[in-house]
């Protein structure tokens, strides 16, 4: 029997499992770069803009990060309907192999749903009426489980 039959909801900062958040205060390194929150990767991400995605990166709250993610003023990159799945993937996998606390706190959920309770987004959380795609708590889910199948994963 799993430790959490009942799904896991995760969102605000103050609640439980708000590491889970992309705003948790997590940083990851891509190509020597820092970003201090995955909220601030996956938003420079949009762009090709160098300018612009070092904006995004020098931002001290995600919730700026993300506001300058959201801009249209700057073209988004052509491809990215097709890659923000796999940059999201990415960045996630990465803040929880770097992070031993948000680690431990993702395997300790045994096999629970994990759901973003994302009441404005229905394609990263569930949405309003929760029946959303949730694909960060699938992609939460993945790395679980990627985790709890290789111990030697993040104990470099």
């Amino acid at each position: 029997m799993p430790l959490h039959p009942e799904p896991i909801y995760f969102y605000a900062q103050t609640d439980p499992y708000a590491e889970f958040s992309n705003f948790a205060p997590y940083g990851v390194a891509f190509d020597g770069t820092w970003w201090r929150t995955v909220e601030h990767y996956f938003q420079a991400m949009k762009f090709h803009d160098a300018d612009h995605r070092e904006r995004i990166r020098r931002c001290h709250k995600p919730k700026a990060a993300k506001a300058l993610g959201m801009t249209r003023a700057i073209p988004l990159r052509a491809d990215w309907e097709e890659v923000k799945d796999d940059i999201m993937l990415t960045a996630v996998r990465c803040k929880f192999q770097t992070h031993a606390g948000p680690r431990q706190l993702l395997l300790s959920t045994g096999e629970a749903r994990l759901v973003e309770n994302a009441p404005m987004d229905a394609y990263w959380g569930c949405g309003p009426d929760g029946r959303g795609l949730n694909k960060l708590g699938q992609i939460l889910m993945t790395v679980r489980s990627e985790l709890s199948g290789n111990a030697s994963v993040g104990n470099s």
